[in-house]
């Protein structure tokens, strides 16, 4: 069972502490690593109380998205960390997993063009910035 302290400051889970911003951090190099497209690390304590962070990201296809998702869970249960919830899973077309003050989002291109999520909450000075995101555009540069 993960417990949380506030809505926030970390994540404790056997034994184990992640602070909120390294998990949305090894979240989304988790997913990087596994090819997702367009990912938007937002934080959204200030508007929200539901979490204090989104993670959003496309998948090709429902496979992908599904492929995504089991990646994601297998290495964070490695670390201790278990999602409370993960809906859409079945469907592939925009799967939500609940890590308490870490909400992810794996969305299908398609599905995500259709809800633009990140507009809703984007409000031009939440987003993350993510190290290997910004180094992976000076490789391609």
């Amino acid at each position: 069972m993960t417990a949380v302290s506030g809505c926030g400051q970390y994540i404790k889970e056997r034994g184990f502490i992640m602070a909120e911003e390294n998990l949305v951090s090894t979240i989304a190099k988790l997913l990087y690593d596994k090819k997702a497209q367009d990912l938007v690390a937002l934080r959204i304590a200030h508007l929200t109380v539901l979490a204090d962070y989104l993670v959003i990201v496309s998948a090709h296809n429902a496979i992908q998205a599904r492929a995504l998702c089991e990646h994601l869970d297998e290495h964070l249960a490695q670390q201790g960390i278990e999602p409370r919830r993960v809906e859409g899973k079945n469907d592939g077309t925009w799967i939500v997993m609940d890590y308490a003050s870490v909400i992810v989002h794996i969305f299908r291109q398609d599905t995500r063009a259709f809800y633009r999520l990140e507009r809703l909450w984007e409000d031009g000075q939440n987003r993350l910035a993510l190290p290997f995101l910004e180094q992976a555009e000076v490789s391609e540069a």
